[in-house]
């Protein structure tokens, strides 16, 4: 995720040296009244057009932007290609003594189901089930960060308006006139900056890391599936190897379990 803080550092810092090489002072893209307009607004109107789960999701998501870690494709096709070896040669129910060492939840609710004798293709609808649900979760989030980026341009020319209504009632005193409408213009450049250097890059960030999420249940889905047939362990490891391809680390986009399955 270091290439999330460099892009984050970096546009920030394209704005602030632009605004140097100008002549402005950074003194002057400081304005609290603005930035609360823009982002109580923002919040506000975002807030009216999700729902709480959604919102509170879009929250949770941002550890996940800055903090998450990258995916290991390959990582985890070996984890599970050894939970079908151990299958293979000891039997099911020795996957039992292996589920404390597990950290993926979807991994360990469902090989718990394997281990519980569930019908294969009630396993199968289940985990398509949770697959579904995920990828909806995933991208409302998503759309979440991309919602608040539409609105907040439109809250910057909202607080660059009402500043400039309290400049023309001060037209009496024109020499404020010209500092009076630079303040009032900062809150659009709060609004438009907040937009397209953060909120709707987060946005599609988030969407990609639930492609990544996605990935990883995919792979688990087809390991179990083989696990339960009886398949020879490599013959599922080249399998989803050729599934995951070059993406060994990073996002790919996630096949159709139906298809893949």
């Amino acid at each position: 995720m270091l290439m999330n803080w460099i892009g984050g550092v970096l546009g920030v810092a394209a704005v602030l040296i632009g605004n140097a090489l100008e002549g402005g002072h950074i003194s002057s893209l400081i304005q609290p009244t603005a930035a609360m307009i823009v982002l109580g607004g923002t919040i506000s109107a975002t807030m009216l057009s999700v729902t709480s789960a959604e919102f509170s999701g879009a929250l949770r998501g941002i550890m996940k932007i800055w903090f998450g870690k990258t995916p290991d494709y390959t990582g985890l096709v070996k984890e599970v290609a050894g939970l079908a070896g151990s299958a293979r040669k000891e039997g099911i129910l020795s996957l039992e003594s292996k589920l404390g060492g597990i950290k993926n939840t979807f991994l360990t609710k469902n090989l718990r189901h394997i281990i519980d004798g569930y019908d294969p293709a009630v396993l199968k609808s289940i985990m398509e089930d949770q697959i579904s649900h995920k990828e909806e979760e995933m991208m409302a989030i998503g759309k979440v960060w991309e919602t608040a980026g539409g609105y907040s341009p439109t809250i910057g020319i909202l607080g660059a308006v009402l500043g400039l209504i309290h400049v023309m009632s001060n037209l009496s005193d024109s020499s404020k006139l010209g500092s009076g409408i630079a303040v009032a213009f900062v809150a659009t450049v709060y609004g438009v900056g907040a937009a397209n250097l953060f909120l709707i890059p987060m946005g599609n960030k988030l969407k990609k890391i639930g492609k990544s999420e996605l990935m990883e249940m995919e792979i688990i889905y087809i390991a179990l599936c083989g696990i339960q047939e009886g398949l020879n362990p490599r013959v599922i490891e080249d399998r989803l190897m050729n599934m995951v391809g070059g993406h060994g680390e990073g996002h790919a986009e996630a096949p159709d379990v139906k298809k893949a399955a």
